[in-house]
C-alpha cells in the first residue's frame, strides 16, 4: 500500500530564517523524511522483536508490509532500552554466548520477575562495576561461582548474599558423581541382596546377548580405554598436573580427572534393558525351558502361534545365554567361546552407573522406585557407601524442608553446621572438599536455608535467553540480544 498525502507548504518571510519553504508537519502519521507510517514501523519492529531480522523480514512478506532483515534491524536498535525502578533484591547467573567458549551475565530483578540487564562477560570486575551503579540493592541470589561471590563482596558490602538451593543440591549431586566414579569397580562386586534387585515380573534383568561382531568391537574399545587409563595413571603418578595430561593425551578435563582418581579402571556401566517385544513371552519361555526345551526353533513357533511377531533370532538369543548343554550342531571351535560369553551373560546384575546412582543418592526414599531402592540397598553394603548415602540424604532433606512450601525445621542453620561438621570428618575426599567449600561460602548457604530468596527466577530467564537466542542462530551481536531481552520483557 502507498499513501499519497496531500499537505499544505508554509513560507517565511523573515529576513533571518535560512529556511523560505517548508512542508506541514505530520508527526502523529509520519516523522520527517520516513518512508514508511508510524504505526507500520511499530509493527514491523514487533515483529522483529518476536520473531527476529530474517524470520521477520519473511513474516512481513506475508503480512503486506514487505521490508528488508537490515531494515528490521535498523528499527530494533532505534528502540529506547526500558527505564525501571532502582531494584531491592537481584538475581545473577551466568548464561552461555558460545557454550564452552564465551560466557555473559544475566541479571534478574527477582520482586518484579524481569530481566534488567546483560553484561558481556561473567568476571567479577564486571559484575562489581555494575552493583556499584545500583547502590540501593539489598539482596543478592546468586549460585556458587567464587566469581559472584568476590563481585558481591566488593559491589555491594552491605547487601545480604543468598546462595540458590537447586545449585546447593546440584553441588551435592556432583561431589556424589566424583566419590562414585572413584567407587565404581568396588561397587559392582557387592552381591545382590536376597530381597531381589527391585525387577517386576516378567521384566528382564540384563539386554539380550549381543553378536559375535559387536562383542568384537565392545572389547576393542574397552582396550584402547583401558591404554588411556593406565596412560594417565602413569603421567599422574608421575606428578603432571591434570591440564598437562588433558593437553599431552586430547582427553577431556572430566575424563582424565576421572581416571586420576579412580581406585580402579572404571568400566562402563551396563545398561538396563529396553523394552522388547519377547517381553510378554518370557514366562512361557522360562517354562519350557525349565521343563527341558532347548530348542529355539520349536520355541519360537510357539510363541509365533500365539502372536509372536518377531523372527527367530531374537529366541536364538534367548535360549543362547540360558542353555545347559551346547547345541547338537555347535563347531567344536565354538564350544569354548560360547560357555564363556554365557558365563559372562549370567553374571551378577548390573548396579546404575554414577551419574544414576548419585541422583539416587539424592532423592527422598518415599519417591524412589523398587529398582532404586534394591539398587541403594545394595551399594550401602559397602560401609563407606552407606556413610556418604547418610550425609548425602540429611543435607538433601535440610535443603528441600528450606524451600518454598518445605516444613522449615526450627534450627536450619544449626542443623547445617552439625552436617558440616560431620561431613568435614568422615574421611571422603570429596565430601569434605564439599564440605570445606560450604564452610567458606557459609553466611550466603545460611542466609539460603533461613530465609525465602532463591534465583530460580534467574534460571527461567536464561531459559527464554537461550530461545531468543536460538531464532537468531546464535549469530545475533551482543547489543541486539541485550536490546531483545529487555525489551520484550
Amino acid at each position: 500500500m502507498t499513501l499519497r498525502l496531500r499537505i499544505r507548504r508554509f513560507y517565511c518571510h523573515h529576513s533571518g530564517c535560512r529556511r523560505r519553504t517548508f512542508a506541514e508537519p505530520l508527526p502523529r502519521l509520519v516523522p520527517p523524511r520516513a518512508r514508511r507510517t508510524r504505526r507500520l514501523a511499530q509493527a514491523q519492529t514487533r515483529i522483529g522483536l518476536a520473531a527476529g531480522a530474517e524470520a521477520g523480514a519473511r513474516l512481513t512478506g506475508h503480512l503486506g508490509m514487505r521490508t528488508s532483515p537490515d531494515t528490521m534491524l535498523r528499527l530494533l536498535h532505534r528502540l529506547p532500552l526500558p527505564s525501571a525502578a532502582p531494584p531491592r533484591a537481584v538475581g545473577i547467573d551466568d548464561w552461555a554466548i558460545r557454550k564452552g567458549r564465551t560466557y555473559g551475565t544475566l541479571l534478574v530483578d527477582l520482586e518484579r520477575r524481569c530481566p534488567i540487564d546483560l553484561l558481556p562477560d561473567r568476571s567479577a570486575v564486571t559484575v562489581t562495576a555494575w552493583l556499584r551503579r545500583h547502590p540501593g540493592i539489598q539482596i543478592i541470589a546468586r549460585d556458587r561461582s567464587t566469581e559472584y561471590a568476590r563481585a558481591a563482596t566488593a559491589g555491594a558490602p552491605a547487601a545480604l548474599q543468598v546462595a540458590d538451593r537447586w545449585h546447593l543440591l546440584l553441588n551435592m549431586r556432583q561431589a556424589l558423581e566424583r566419590w562414585l566414579g572413584r567407587a565404581h569397580g568396588r561397587l559392582r562386586q557387592l552381591p545382590v541382596l536376597p530381597t531381589g534387585d527391585g525387577r517386576q515380573p516378567g521384566e528382564r534383568p540384563r539386554a539380550y546377548r549381543r553378536s559375535a561382531a559387536e562383542i568384537a568391537i565392545s572389547r576393542d574399545s574397552r582396550a584402547r580405554r583401558l591404554a588411556a587409563y593406565e596412560d594417565v595413571r602413569r603421567r599422574y603418578r608421575a606428578g603432571e598436573t591434570l591440564l598437562a595430561i588433558g593437553r599431552a593425551t586430547g582427553l577431556a578435563r572430566a575424563t582424565v580427572r576421572k581416571y586420576a582418581q579412580a581406585e580402579s579402571f572404571p568400566e562402563r556401566a551396563r545398561r538396563r534393558p529396553n523394552p522388547s517385544r519377547l517381553d510378554r513371552y518370557l514366562a512361557h519361555l522360562e517354562h519350557r525351558m525349565a521343563e527341558g526345551c532347548e530348542n529355539a526353533m520349536a520355541l519360537w513357533r510357539e510363541i509365533r502361534a500365539e502372536g509372536f511377531a518377531g523372527t527367530h533370532r531374537q529366541v536364538h538369543r534367548f535360549v543362547a545365554e540360558r542353555r545347559t548343554r551346547p547345541a547338537r550342531r555347535t563347531a567344536r571351535k565354538w564350544l569354548s567361546q560360547t560357555a564363556s560369553t554365557n558365563a559372562e551373560a549370567i553374571s551378577a546384575v548390573p548396579i546404575p552407573s554414577p551419574k544414576q546412582l548419585a541422583w539416587i543418592l539424592v532423592q527422598p526414599l518415599a519417591t524412589l522406585q523398587p529398582r532404586a531402592a534394591a539398587d541403594l540397598a545394595r551399594i550401602r553394603q559397602d560401609p563407606e557407601a552407606a556413610r556418604i548415602a547418610d550425609l548425602a540424604r540429611r543435607f538433601t532433606m535440610l535443603v528441600r524442608a528450606c524451600g518454598l512450601g518445605g516444613d522449615r525445621p526450627a534450627d536450619p542453620a544449626g542443623e547445617f553446621d552439625r552436617w558440616l561438621l560431620d561431613t568435614r570428618t568422615c574421611g571422603v575426599a570429596a565430601l569434605e572438599t564439599f564440605a570445606a567449600g560450604l564452610t567458606q561460602d557459609g553466611a550466603a548457604v545460611r542466609a539460603a536455608l533461613t530465609t525465602s530468596w532463591s534465583n530460580a527466577q534467574a534460571e527461567g530467564q536464561i531459559s527464554r535467553l537461550k530461545m531468543l537466542k536460538r531464532t537468531m542462530n546464535g549469530r545475533a551481536s551482543f547489543d541486539l540480544l541485550r536490546r531483545r531481552t529487555l525489551i520484550a520483557a
